[in-house]
């Protein structure tokens, strides 16, 4: 007989008897190959839990990219409006300065500005 088949021998005369397990029986679950299946099992486990940790790191920096995405087209506007009113404010300030220097137009004092009423 092998040894292996010595143990479960062991082993199953141990429960008949109904007599403690012998210290023989117990040092098979310490045994390389027990050892190797503990390793492996440990492995695969923290496999999964590095598969469901990665997943949700993903889903995570996707919101993230997302709402960033957002934001920058909200900022993408908001740039293009102030353009149009930085345009809008050098354009009143350009015919100001044509005026008073091709045209030599200047502000009238108050004592030259005349009402005119509507009747």
């Amino acid at each position: 007989m092998s040894a292996q088949a010595n143990k479960i021998n062991v082993r199953l005369n141990a429960r008949r008897s109904s007599e403690p397990v012998s210290v023989y029986a117990w040092s098979a679950l310490f045994s390389p190959r027990m050892i190797a299946i503990a390793l492996l099992l440990i492995f695969v486990l923290a496999s999964g839990v590095s598969v469901v940790y990665t997943t949700f790191k993903s889903r995570y920096l996707l919101n993230q990219l997302q709402q960033l995405k957002t934001q920058r087209n909200e900022l993408q506007v908001q740039w293009g409006q102030l353009l149009i009113e930085q345009s809008t404010f050098s354009l009143e300030s350009r015919v100001e300065r044509k005026a008073s220097e091709e045209l030599a137009m200047t502000t009238p004092k108050i004592s030259e500005i005349v009402m005119v009423r509507y009747e």
